[in-house]
This record gives C-alpha cells, structure tokens and sequence, in this order.
C-alpha cells in the first residue's frame, strides 16, 4: 500500500467513526437560525410578486372591465409564457450544479451564457403568443370583451417576459449548490396552472366580469401571503437536510418540529388578519361595491386556505429536505389534478356554489396534501433517514471514482476483493475529510 494511503488510514483510524454533537440545539438557536435563512427570501419573492400585484391594482381602479381584462391576461400569460421560461431555466440547476460539484467553475459561465441565449430565442414566439392572447382567448369561449381587454393588457408584458427569462439565468446561475429533479420541475409548473386554471374557468361563470375579478383578488392574494411559509418552507428544508448530512438525526426532528409551530403561528395570525381587513380588501382593487362586497365574503374562505397553506409549506419543506422530492410530486400532482380541479369544477358548476366553489376545490386539494404529507412524516425514522442520506452520499462518491481513468481496472481484478478493495480506495481518497464523513458506509 502506498505512502499517500498509509497516512490517510492513519488518519481514518485516528477520527471517531461519528462526529459528535450536543444532545440537541436550544429551540432559541433553531427559531433564530429559521428566521435568519427565510426572512431574506421571503423578501426576496414577496418583492417580484408584488410587481405583478400592483399591476392588478391599478387596472382594477379603471373599472370591473380592466380588472378582469389583467386578470385575464396575467393567468394566460403565466401559463403560456412565464412558466415556459421558468421550467427550461431550471436545466441550470442540473448543468450548474454539477459544474460546481466537480469544480469545473469555469463551466458556470458557459451554461449560464448558453441558457440566457436559449432562453431569449425562445422567448420569440412566446412573444408571439401574447401578442394574440385576445384572439385565443376568444376562440377558446371566454367573454369577448374580457378577451379584447386581455389581449390588450398582454401586449404589455411582453417586454417583461425576455426580461423574467433573464432573470432565471441569473437566480440559478447563484444558486448552483441546489440541484433540482426534473420531475420537480415539471411538479412545479403543472401545481402553478391548477392554480391559475381557476381563474380562467371563472371566466365560463355567470357574470364572467365579476367571478374572474374576485377569483383574480383572491389568488394575487394568496400568492402574496404564499410568500411568507414559502420562506420557512425553504428554511426548513436546508436545516433538515444539513443536519441530516451533518449525521445528527434528532437536531433534523427538531428543525420540523420548531417549524411547525412557527407556520402554525404564522397561519393563525395570517387567517385573523385576513378576516379583520376583509371589508377593506377590496378597495385596493377596485371601486366598485359589488366587487368590494363579493371580496368580503371570499376572505375568510381565504384565511382558511392561507391556513392550510403554512401547514402544508412546512410538511413539504421538511420532505424535502429529507430527499424525497419525487414522491412530493406525485402527491402535488394527484392533489390537484385528481381532486382539486374536478371538485372546484363540481362545487361552482354543479352545486352553482360559483367562484367560492372554485376556491373550495383548491381546500380540498391541500387537504388530501397535507394528509398524505402527514403520513409521510409520521412513518419516518429519522435515524434510518440520516443513514439513507449518508450511504447515498457514499455510493455517488464511490461511482464517480470508479469512473476515474486508469483506475477502475484495480477494482475489476478479480484478485481484489473485501478489505483489500477498501483499502485501495482509501488510499486514493484525497482529503481526511470526506474519509470522516463517508468511512462508515464502507462498513455496513
């Protein structure tokens, strides 16, 4: 065994097999570290969306016809442009990330560079599409005068769709240290239609100008709020999978459980909130009393959901955090598809429940959520989940040496096997530390 590889098993034999950690970080220190990681990014989103929101303001003060009209054209040009340019700037999350994983940092630039390209020549006919939005919506059966109005207003976000693609690019190309599935991706994008679908089927209820207005209120709402469990849901997210990676299982149990109680707050004080302010609301959109009055009685249907929504924000954080990304999906994706669009379909249509109905169909699906997001977490062993992480860790290490050049020869011969193969590879490990942290797997 070479010198190099003495002094490494040296260093192995040396290091306890388990880093060790104090019993359990102080409840203070965790809230403290939860706020310290969301507050910037709930900041962060609830100034982008705010651009948006604003927008809707103002045109729903020129009238009921104009607040619909933007209501309209935002839902559309979110489906059909927006989203478009947010799930193909996602590949940076693979190229990038795996970049700065291997150290290829020169490659950062390359796949940045590349993304904005293609994502400003596709941004071309996305274009193009708004620029017809009146026409299609037309043809698809909506109101002609919402559409000519939409189609109107979609014009004018066209300059911000080159720039949103812009800024993809950017935000993955700073955040390469996340790596984000595929599946996630697509997840992602088909929940944001379910919820912008809604708005468009308010446009096939009667008095199309109202529903659409208030269903387009109460959804700009919603993602407003959204902005604040959202942060703590990716503060919860990076504190259970670092505590996870750092092999202390029980700090990970505790990250949940300070989180839950911190949503649960949030919720509750979010829900009185809207309550309280619910005869007010709806005069930051419009002037007219109907659609202040229809706005009223939406809000506590609306507290109920921005409730549910801080659940259901730290249940998914928690997930994950713990890797299981995939499954998250496919719950999202039958939650909404196989029972929050048909039961909003059946509340407002069927049992002419109207836009409440619409709303209601969006409840349940977070119900079954975070039901079945509950089970997830209650079934979970967090000392078993510690191990999954750590031998998932080891064996992405131990591939990618195997495709090392010139060396996988040395554990094909058949001569090598069992201890000898260990020591072989430890020899090759270039730093103490990641023999500390990956050591153990080799002896299970």
């Amino acid at each position: 065994m070479s010198g190099g590889g003495g002094e490494v098993e040296a260093a192995a034999e040396a290091a306890p097999l388990l880093v060790p950690h104090d019993p359990q970080p102080a409840v203070g220190a965790e809230v403290r570290r939860q706020v310290g990681l969301a507050a910037p990014l709930v900041a962060c989103s609830l100034l982008q969306y705010s651009l948006q929101v604003v927008s809707v303001m103002f045109a729903g003060h020129l009238g009921e016809l104009s607040l619909s009209g933007a209501s309209v054209a935002s839902s559309f040009a979110n489906v059909t442009g927006f989203s478009v340019l947010l799930g193909m700037g996602s590949a940076l999350d693979t190229f990038c990330g795996q970049s700065y994983g291997a150290k290829q940092y020169d490659m950062l630039g390359t796949h940045a560079q590349r993304a904005i390209f293609v994502l400003m020549l596709m941004g071309v006919p996305l274009a193009f599409v708004l620029a017809f939005a009146g026409q299609i919506l037309i043809a698809l059966g909506q109101n002609p005068e919402i559409s000519s109005e939409a189609g109107l207003y979609a014009v004018w976000l066209i300059p911000g769709l080159f720039a949103y693609g812009l800024l993809q690019c950017l935000t993955k190309f700073l955040q390469t240290q996340n790596i984000v599935h595929p599946l996630v991706v697509c997840s992602g994008a088909t929940l944001y239609w379910a919820f912008e679908m809604v708005v468009l089927l308010a446009g096939f209820l009667p008095n199309p100008k109202l529903e659409t207005s208030i269903l387009s209120i109460s959804l700009n709402t919603m993602w407003m709020v959204y902005t604040i469990p959202s942060g703590l849901s990716s503060a919860i997210s990076i504190r259970v999978s670092n505590e996870l990676g750092a092999r202390n299982p029980q700090a990970a149990r505790l990250s949940v459980f300070v989180s839950g109680i911190m949503c649960l707050t949030e919720g509750i004080l979010v829900a009185i909130i809207t309550v309280l302010v619910r005869d007010i609301w709806g005069y930051l959109y419009s002037n007219e009393e109907e659609v202040v009055k229809y706005v009223a009685a939406m809000m506590p249907i609306l507290a109920l959901s921005d409730f549910m929504d801080g659940i259901q924000c730290t249940l998914s954080g928690a997930a994950r955090g713990c890797g299981w990304q995939k499954v998250c999906s496919v719950i999202n994706l039958c939650s909404y598809y196989t029972i929050g669009i048909p039961s909003a379909v059946t509340f407002a249509f069927v049992l002419k429940i109207g836009g409440k109905g619409l709303w209601l169909g969006i409840i349940c699906a977070m119900t079954v959520q975070i039901l079945a997001l509950v089970v997830m977490l209650l079934r979970t062993s967090w000392n078993e989940e510690w191990r999954s992480q750590d031998l998932e860790m080891g064996g992405a290490i131990y591939e990618t040496w195997l495709k090392r050049p010139g060396l996988e020869f040395r554990l094909n011969d058949p001569t090598v096997k069992g201890e000898e193969a260990t020591e072989i590879w430890l020899s090759e490990l270039k730093t103490a530390k990641i023999l500390e942290e990956h050591y153990w797997w080799w002896q299970k």
